[in-house]
Protein backbone atom coordinates (compact mmCIF):
# COMPACT_ATOMS: atom_id res chain seq x y z
CA UNK A 1 0.00 0.00 0.00
CA UNK A 2 1.40 3.33 -1.23
CA UNK A 3 0.91 6.65 1.26
CA UNK A 4 1.32 9.89 -0.40
CA UNK A 5 2.65 11.99 2.74
CA UNK A 6 2.65 15.64 1.54
CA UNK A 7 4.53 17.96 4.05
CA UNK A 8 7.56 16.87 6.35
CA UNK A 9 5.83 19.18 9.56
CA UNK A 10 4.53 18.13 13.16
CA UNK A 11 2.71 15.87 10.84
CA UNK A 12 4.06 14.28 8.41
CA UNK A 13 7.19 13.00 10.35
CA UNK A 14 5.02 11.47 13.27
CA UNK A 15 2.73 9.98 10.48
CA UNK A 16 5.88 8.29 8.62
CA UNK A 17 7.44 7.38 11.52
CA UNK A 18 4.19 5.60 13.00
CA UNK A 19 3.34 4.09 9.80
CA UNK A 20 7.16 2.75 9.40
CA UNK A 21 6.81 1.25 13.41
CA UNK A 22 3.24 -0.54 12.67
CA UNK A 23 3.93 -1.80 9.31
CA UNK A 24 7.87 -1.89 8.56
CA UNK A 25 8.07 -2.52 4.75
CA UNK A 26 4.79 -3.79 4.37
CA UNK A 27 4.24 0.09 3.55
CA UNK A 28 5.35 2.28 0.85
CA UNK A 29 5.24 5.92 2.30
CA UNK A 30 6.50 8.63 -0.18
CA UNK A 31 7.35 12.07 2.26
CA UNK A 32 7.69 14.81 0.09
CA UNK A 33 8.88 18.47 0.91
CA UNK A 34 10.22 21.30 -0.35
CA UNK A 35 12.61 21.95 2.29
CA UNK A 36 15.10 19.68 3.23
CA UNK A 37 15.27 19.92 6.66
CA UNK A 38 12.93 20.44 9.69
CA UNK A 39 13.06 23.53 12.16
CA UNK A 40 10.82 23.23 15.32
CA UNK A 41 8.80 26.22 15.52
CA UNK A 42 10.08 27.56 19.07
CA UNK A 43 13.91 27.10 17.63
CA UNK A 44 12.90 30.33 15.87
CA UNK A 45 12.77 32.60 18.76
CA UNK A 46 16.00 30.83 19.85
CA UNK A 47 18.22 31.72 16.67
CA UNK A 48 15.87 34.86 16.77
CA UNK A 49 17.22 36.25 20.40
CA UNK A 50 20.96 34.46 19.89
CA UNK A 51 20.38 31.50 22.02
CA UNK A 52 21.79 29.42 19.26
CA UNK A 53 23.07 29.31 15.71
CA UNK A 54 21.04 28.42 12.54
CA UNK A 55 22.28 25.58 11.74
CA UNK A 56 22.47 24.22 15.19
CA UNK A 57 18.42 23.46 14.51
CA UNK A 58 18.22 22.32 11.49
CA UNK A 59 17.30 18.51 11.08
CA UNK A 60 17.89 17.17 7.75
CA UNK A 61 15.53 15.39 6.05
CA UNK A 62 17.98 12.99 4.36
CA UNK A 63 18.93 11.61 7.79
CA UNK A 64 15.38 9.42 7.58
CA UNK A 65 16.24 5.96 7.38
CA UNK A 66 13.06 4.21 8.27
CA UNK A 67 11.97 0.83 6.92
CA UNK A 68 9.10 1.59 4.14
CA UNK A 69 9.90 5.25 4.12
CA UNK A 70 11.06 7.25 1.67
CA UNK A 71 12.03 10.64 1.44
CA UNK A 72 11.46 13.08 -1.83
CA UNK A 73 12.41 16.94 -1.67
CA UNK A 74 10.27 18.32 -4.01
CA UNK A 75 7.95 20.97 -4.85
CA UNK A 76 3.84 19.74 -4.99
CA UNK A 77 2.66 21.25 -8.38
CA UNK A 78 -0.88 19.61 -8.90
CA UNK A 79 -3.11 17.54 -6.02
CA UNK A 80 -5.46 15.92 -7.82
CA UNK A 81 -7.33 13.99 -4.76
CA UNK A 82 -9.44 11.80 -6.91
CA UNK A 83 -7.01 9.79 -8.17
CA UNK A 84 -4.81 10.89 -5.46
CA UNK A 85 -2.09 11.79 -7.46
CA UNK A 86 0.14 14.55 -7.40
CA UNK A 87 2.48 16.37 -9.56
CA UNK A 88 5.93 18.04 -8.61
CA UNK A 89 9.29 19.15 -9.93
CA UNK A 90 10.90 15.47 -9.83
CA UNK A 91 7.90 14.01 -11.50
CA UNK A 92 4.35 12.94 -10.66
CA UNK A 93 3.49 10.76 -7.56
CA UNK A 94 0.36 8.69 -7.07
CA UNK A 95 -1.05 6.41 -3.67
CA UNK A 96 -3.49 4.35 -2.36
CA UNK A 97 -3.87 6.95 0.22
CA UNK A 98 -3.14 10.58 0.16
CA UNK A 99 -2.38 12.97 2.95
CA UNK A 100 -2.00 16.68 3.01
CA UNK A 101 0.24 17.90 5.74
CA UNK A 102 1.53 20.75 3.92
CA UNK A 103 0.74 23.72 6.95
CA UNK A 104 -0.05 27.07 6.38
CA UNK A 105 1.85 29.91 4.11
CA UNK A 106 2.78 32.90 5.14
CA UNK A 107 2.19 36.21 3.73
CA UNK A 108 3.92 39.23 5.16
CA UNK A 109 3.12 41.42 1.98
CA UNK A 110 -0.59 41.02 2.66
CA UNK A 111 -0.21 43.35 5.28
CA UNK A 112 0.44 46.95 3.82
CA UNK A 113 3.90 48.19 5.26
CA UNK A 114 4.70 45.20 7.08
CA UNK A 115 7.91 44.08 4.40
CA UNK A 116 8.91 48.20 4.10
CA UNK A 117 8.51 48.75 7.83
CA UNK A 118 8.56 45.79 10.09
CA UNK A 119 9.87 42.50 10.61
CA UNK A 120 7.82 39.15 10.70
CA UNK A 121 9.54 36.44 13.24
CA UNK A 122 7.41 33.34 11.83
CA UNK A 123 9.51 31.97 9.35
CA UNK A 124 13.27 30.91 9.47
CA UNK A 125 14.47 33.58 7.05
CA UNK A 126 12.43 36.28 9.23
CA UNK A 127 13.88 34.74 13.04
CA UNK A 128 17.32 34.74 11.31
CA UNK A 129 17.21 38.48 9.68
CA UNK A 130 15.57 39.90 13.31
CA UNK A 131 18.68 38.19 15.01
CA UNK A 132 20.85 41.04 13.10
CA UNK A 133 18.48 43.86 13.72
CA UNK A 134 18.35 42.82 17.55
CA UNK A 135 21.86 42.73 17.80
CA UNK A 136 22.10 46.40 16.66
CA UNK A 137 19.16 47.50 18.27
CA UNK A 138 20.07 50.72 20.47
CA UNK A 139 16.50 50.87 22.26
CA UNK A 140 13.12 52.36 21.39
CA UNK A 141 9.48 51.58 21.24
CA UNK A 142 8.84 48.04 20.15
CA UNK A 143 5.59 46.03 19.43
CA UNK A 144 4.73 42.84 18.93
CA UNK A 145 1.42 42.96 16.86
CA UNK A 146 -0.36 40.21 15.12
CA UNK A 147 -1.80 41.48 11.77
CA UNK A 148 -4.11 38.33 11.15
CA UNK A 149 -6.36 35.62 12.39
CA UNK A 150 -6.26 32.30 12.44
CA UNK A 151 -1.93 32.26 13.64
CA UNK A 152 0.05 29.88 14.37
CA UNK A 153 1.27 28.94 17.45
CA UNK A 154 -1.00 31.46 19.46
CA UNK A 155 1.46 31.29 22.52
CA UNK A 156 4.34 32.51 20.29
CA UNK A 157 3.22 36.75 20.38
CA UNK A 158 3.85 36.45 24.49
CA UNK A 159 6.54 34.34 24.57
CA UNK A 160 8.43 36.96 22.11
CA UNK A 161 7.40 39.62 24.34
CA UNK A 162 8.65 38.58 27.71
CA UNK A 163 11.67 36.98 25.80
CA UNK A 164 12.17 40.74 24.38
CA UNK A 165 12.18 41.66 27.87
CA UNK A 166 15.07 39.76 28.88
CA UNK A 167 16.77 40.43 25.91
CA UNK A 168 16.81 44.37 26.41
CA UNK A 169 17.41 44.05 30.01
CA UNK A 170 20.94 41.77 29.32
CA UNK A 171 21.69 44.32 26.36
CA UNK A 172 21.33 47.22 29.36
CA UNK A 173 18.55 49.50 27.16
CA UNK A 174 15.32 48.24 28.82
CA UNK A 175 15.46 51.58 30.36
CA UNK A 176 15.02 53.40 27.38
CA UNK A 177 12.73 51.08 25.52
CA UNK A 178 8.77 50.09 25.45
CA UNK A 179 7.30 46.84 24.74
CA UNK A 180 4.02 46.76 23.51
CA UNK A 181 1.98 43.33 22.37
CA UNK A 182 -1.15 43.83 20.08
CA UNK A 183 -3.53 40.39 19.91
CA UNK A 184 -6.74 39.92 18.11
CA UNK A 185 -7.68 38.25 21.26
CA UNK A 186 -9.72 39.08 24.50
CA UNK A 187 -6.89 37.19 26.34
CA UNK A 188 -3.52 35.90 25.58
CA UNK A 189 -4.80 32.03 26.05
CA UNK A 190 -8.27 32.18 25.47
CA UNK A 191 -9.18 27.72 26.47
CA UNK A 192 -6.65 28.93 29.90
CA UNK A 193 -7.98 31.78 31.95
CA UNK A 194 -5.51 30.51 34.57
CA UNK A 195 -2.54 30.70 32.08
CA UNK A 196 -4.08 34.00 30.69
CA UNK A 197 -4.14 35.37 33.95
CA UNK A 198 -0.26 34.22 34.66
CA UNK A 199 0.51 35.90 31.42
CA UNK A 200 -1.27 39.29 32.37
CA UNK A 201 0.76 39.53 35.30
CA UNK A 202 3.91 38.88 34.21
CA UNK A 203 3.20 41.53 31.25
CA UNK A 204 2.45 43.89 34.26
CA UNK A 205 5.47 42.83 36.19
CA UNK A 206 8.04 43.37 33.09
CA UNK A 207 5.92 47.00 32.11
CA UNK A 208 5.27 45.66 29.18
CA UNK A 209 2.37 47.09 27.74
CA UNK A 210 -0.91 44.60 26.37
CA UNK A 211 -3.73 45.58 23.77
CA UNK A 212 -6.18 42.97 23.47
CA UNK A 213 -8.67 42.66 21.18
CA UNK A 214 -6.86 44.60 18.27
CA UNK A 215 -5.74 43.86 15.32
CA UNK A 216 -2.64 45.50 13.18
CA UNK A 217 -4.59 46.02 9.93
CA UNK A 218 -1.34 48.15 8.59
CA UNK A 219 1.85 49.87 8.80
CA UNK A 220 2.31 53.58 8.24
CA UNK A 221 6.15 53.68 7.13
CA UNK A 222 6.17 57.36 7.36
CA UNK A 223 5.01 57.89 10.45
CA UNK A 224 6.61 54.94 11.99
CA UNK A 225 2.76 53.89 13.66
CA UNK A 226 0.77 50.28 13.73
CA UNK A 227 -2.48 51.15 12.70
CA UNK A 228 -5.35 49.30 14.52
CA UNK A 229 -8.66 48.04 13.09
CA UNK A 230 -10.65 50.45 14.85
CA UNK A 231 -8.19 53.22 13.54
CA UNK A 232 -5.84 53.61 16.42
CA UNK A 233 -2.16 54.02 16.02
CA UNK A 234 0.56 52.75 18.19
CA UNK A 235 4.15 54.32 17.46
CA UNK A 236 7.32 52.31 16.69
CA UNK A 237 10.83 52.10 16.03
CA UNK A 238 10.86 48.49 15.41
CA UNK A 239 7.94 46.30 15.01
CA UNK A 240 7.69 42.71 15.10
CA UNK A 241 4.62 40.74 13.22
CA UNK A 242 2.99 37.78 12.65
CA UNK A 243 2.24 37.99 9.08
CA UNK A 244 -0.75 36.56 7.40
CA UNK A 245 -1.33 33.03 7.12
CA UNK A 246 -2.46 31.57 4.01
CA UNK A 247 -3.94 27.48 2.84
CA UNK A 248 -1.02 26.59 0.22
CA UNK A 249 -2.01 27.59 -3.32
CA UNK A 250 -1.69 24.20 -4.68
CA UNK A 251 -4.58 23.09 -2.00
CA UNK A 252 -6.73 25.77 -2.51
CA UNK A 253 -6.39 25.09 -6.42
CA UNK A 254 -7.07 21.31 -5.87
CA UNK A 255 -10.42 21.84 -4.55
CA UNK A 256 -9.83 20.37 -1.09
CA UNK A 257 -10.56 23.84 0.65
CA UNK A 258 -13.36 25.54 1.57
CA UNK A 259 -13.81 28.84 2.77
CA UNK A 260 -9.67 29.04 3.16
CA UNK A 261 -8.44 25.92 5.15
CA UNK A 262 -9.19 21.86 4.30
CA UNK A 263 -12.45 20.85 6.02
CA UNK A 264 -12.36 17.11 7.83
CA UNK A 265 -14.36 15.06 9.75
CA UNK A 266 -13.26 15.80 13.31
CA UNK A 267 -12.75 12.60 14.65
CA UNK A 268 -11.07 10.57 11.32
CA UNK A 269 -9.40 13.45 9.70
CA UNK A 270 -10.82 12.72 6.45
CA UNK A 271 -11.20 14.94 3.60
CA UNK A 272 -14.79 14.66 1.39
CA UNK A 273 -12.78 12.85 -0.69
CA UNK A 274 -12.27 8.69 -0.14
CA UNK A 275 -9.01 7.56 1.26
CA UNK A 276 -7.94 11.07 1.64
CA UNK A 277 -6.63 12.85 5.24
CA UNK A 278 -5.48 16.20 5.87
CA UNK A 279 -3.74 17.28 9.25
CA UNK A 280 -2.17 20.21 10.53
CA UNK A 281 -2.33 23.98 10.00
CA UNK A 282 -3.71 23.39 6.53
CA UNK A 283 -7.12 22.04 7.81
CA UNK A 284 -10.03 23.79 9.50
CA UNK A 285 -10.39 20.61 12.17
CA UNK A 286 -11.11 23.27 15.23
CA UNK A 287 -8.06 23.24 17.22
CA UNK A 288 -5.12 25.68 17.20
CA UNK A 289 -2.53 25.92 14.35
CA UNK A 290 0.77 24.00 16.18
CA UNK A 291 2.90 21.12 16.17
CA UNK A 292 1.45 19.22 18.79
CA UNK A 293 -2.23 19.31 17.48
CA UNK A 294 -0.80 18.18 14.02
CA UNK A 295 1.36 15.33 15.63
CA UNK A 296 -1.91 13.99 17.84
CA UNK A 297 -3.64 13.86 14.29
CA UNK A 298 -1.15 12.30 12.45
CA UNK A 299 -1.42 9.52 15.18
CA UNK A 300 -5.31 8.74 14.58
CA UNK A 301 -4.12 8.91 10.49
CA UNK A 302 -2.17 6.56 10.91
CA UNK A 303 -4.16 4.35 13.32
CA UNK A 304 -6.92 4.36 9.92
CA UNK A 305 -4.27 3.57 7.32
CA UNK A 306 -3.01 0.73 9.84
CA UNK A 307 -6.31 -0.98 10.28
CA UNK A 308 -6.90 -0.47 6.88
CA UNK A 309 -4.41 -2.05 5.43
CA UNK A 310 -4.95 -5.08 8.24
CA UNK A 311 -8.55 -5.29 7.52
CA UNK A 312 -9.27 -4.23 10.85
CA UNK A 313 -11.50 -1.77 12.91
CA UNK A 314 -10.18 1.31 14.01
CA UNK A 315 -10.09 1.72 18.12
CA UNK A 316 -10.33 5.34 18.22
CA UNK A 317 -10.92 8.92 17.39
CA UNK A 318 -9.19 12.31 17.29
CA UNK A 319 -9.40 13.87 21.02
CA UNK A 320 -8.73 16.94 20.62
CA UNK A 321 -5.84 17.23 22.93
CA UNK A 322 -2.75 18.84 23.00
CA UNK A 323 0.03 20.52 25.01
CA UNK A 324 2.16 23.60 24.30
CA UNK A 325 4.92 25.04 26.32
CA UNK A 326 5.66 28.59 26.64
CA UNK A 327 8.23 30.67 27.46
CA UNK A 328 8.51 33.03 30.47
CA UNK A 329 11.64 33.82 30.08
CA UNK A 330 14.28 34.14 33.21
CA UNK A 331 14.95 30.23 32.01
CA UNK A 332 11.64 29.54 32.72
CA UNK A 333 8.62 27.65 31.01
CA UNK A 334 5.31 26.77 31.11
CA UNK A 335 2.78 23.86 29.88
CA UNK A 336 -0.71 23.87 28.95
CA UNK A 337 -2.29 20.98 28.18
CA UNK A 338 -5.91 21.80 26.18
CA UNK A 339 -8.53 19.73 25.17
CA UNK A 340 -11.01 20.88 22.20
CA UNK A 341 -13.26 18.19 22.12
CA UNK A 342 -16.30 18.64 19.11
CA UNK A 343 -19.06 20.29 20.82
CA UNK A 344 -17.89 21.31 23.98
CA UNK A 345 -16.08 24.35 25.33
CA UNK A 346 -12.03 24.12 25.12
CA UNK A 347 -10.23 23.60 28.78
CA UNK A 348 -6.84 24.11 29.29
CA UNK A 349 -4.65 23.57 32.23
CA UNK A 350 -1.60 25.08 33.59
CA UNK A 351 1.62 24.24 35.19
CA UNK A 352 4.24 26.54 36.17
CA UNK A 353 6.62 28.30 34.88
CA UNK A 354 9.15 26.62 36.25
CA UNK A 355 12.64 25.69 35.68
CA UNK A 356 11.73 21.68 35.93
CA UNK A 357 9.20 22.33 33.03
CA UNK A 358 11.94 23.96 30.79
CA UNK A 359 13.96 21.03 31.11
CA UNK A 360 10.89 19.08 30.03
CA UNK A 361 10.75 21.24 26.86
CA UNK A 362 14.17 20.45 26.12
CA UNK A 363 13.37 16.38 26.36
CA UNK A 364 10.10 17.24 24.09
CA UNK A 365 12.47 18.76 21.63
CA UNK A 366 15.60 15.90 21.63
CA UNK A 367 12.26 13.15 22.21
CA UNK A 368 11.33 13.68 18.63
CA UNK A 369 14.38 14.12 16.93
CA UNK A 370 14.98 10.68 18.34
CA UNK A 371 11.87 9.15 17.13
CA UNK A 372 11.90 11.20 13.79
CA UNK A 373 15.49 11.12 12.84
CA UNK A 374 16.83 8.50 14.44
CA UNK A 375 19.64 10.11 16.03
CA UNK A 376 19.97 12.91 19.33
CA UNK A 377 19.75 16.14 18.96
CA UNK A 378 23.68 17.80 18.74
CA UNK A 379 23.05 21.10 21.04
CA UNK A 380 26.92 21.89 21.00
CA UNK A 381 27.44 24.13 18.27
CA UNK A 382 28.37 27.69 19.62
CA UNK A 383 25.75 30.46 18.61
CA UNK A 384 27.06 32.70 15.66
Amino acid sequence: MRVLLLGAGFGGLELASTLSEQLGDEADVVLIDRNDHFVFGFSKLDVMFGRTSPTAVRHRYADIAKPGVRFVQAQVLVIDPVAKRVMTDVGDFEGDVLVVALGADLEPRATPGLVEAGHEFYTNRGALALRDVLAGFEGGDVVVGVTSTPFKCPPAPSETALLLHDFLVARGIRDRSTVSLVMPLPVPIPPSPDASRVLVAAFAERGITWHPSCLVTHLDADRRVAVFSDGAELRFDLFLGVPTHVVPPVVLASGLAVDGWIPVDPSTLETSYPDVYAVGDVTSVGTPKAGVFAEGQASVVASSIVARHRGAEVLHGYDGRGTCYLEFGGDEVARVTVSFLAGTPPVGELEGPSAAIARDKVEFGESRVRRWFGHPWDRNEPAA
